[in-house]
C-alpha cells in the first residue's frame, strides 16, 4: 500500500503504510486540510478524515489544557480505540500532522514509534528548508 502522491508525501506516508495492518494515513495541516493521502482512500474521504481529525486535536488540546488548569496544551499524540482498529495522530511543530488507521491487529508500539519517526523527519525537513522570501528578496 503506497501514498496517492508519489512526490512530495510519499516519503512520509510509505513507512507507516509498510506496517502490517495499517490501512490507511493521512498527513494534513493543522486546519484540517490534506497534503497527502493513502491509495486506500478517496479523496472526500481523505478530505473528510482531515477535518475530522482537526477537529479532534482541537478538542484535545482543549481538553489537556482544562484538566491541568492550564491556558493551553501541546499535544505529543492522540490515539483512538474502536472495535474497528486504532487511529493514531500525531502533530508537528510545523502546523502538519500525521494520522494513520489500523485494523484491531496492528501492532500499537510500532505504529506509534514509525509515525513519531516520521513527523520527526517531517520536522527535520522542514528545520533545512530555506526560509522564504517577502518583498524585496528577503527572508520572512
Amino acid at each position: 500500500m503506497t501514498s496517492r502522491d508519489p512526490g512530495e508525501t510519499a516519503w512520509v506516508l510509505d513507512p507507516i503504510l509498510e506496517i502490517p495492518h495499517v490501512r490507511a494515513a493521512v498527513l494534513l495541516t493543522r486546519d484540517g486540510l490534506v497534503s497527502g493521502f493513502s491509495a486506500a482512500l478517496a479523496q472526500e474521504s481523505a478530505e473528510r478524515v482531515a477535518a475530522i481529525i482537526s477537529t479532534v486535536q482541537g478538542a484535545c488540546r482543549t481538553a489537556a489544557a482544562a484538566f491541568a488548569d492550564q491556558e493551553a496544551a501541546q499535544l505529543r499524540q492522540v490515539v483512538v480505540e474502536s472495535d474497528h482498529g486504532y487511529i493514531l495522530v500525531a502533530p508537528t511543530a510545523h502546523g502538519t500532522c500525521v494520522a494513520a488507521y489500523g485494523d484491531p491487529e496492528v501492532r500499537l508500539d510500532l505504529l506509534g514509534h514509525r509515525v513519531h519517526s516520521q513527523v520527526a523527519r517531517l520536522g527535520e525537513k522542514a528545520m533545512a528548508a530555506a526560509p522564504r522570501a517577502g518583498d524585496g528578496g528577503q527572508p520572512v
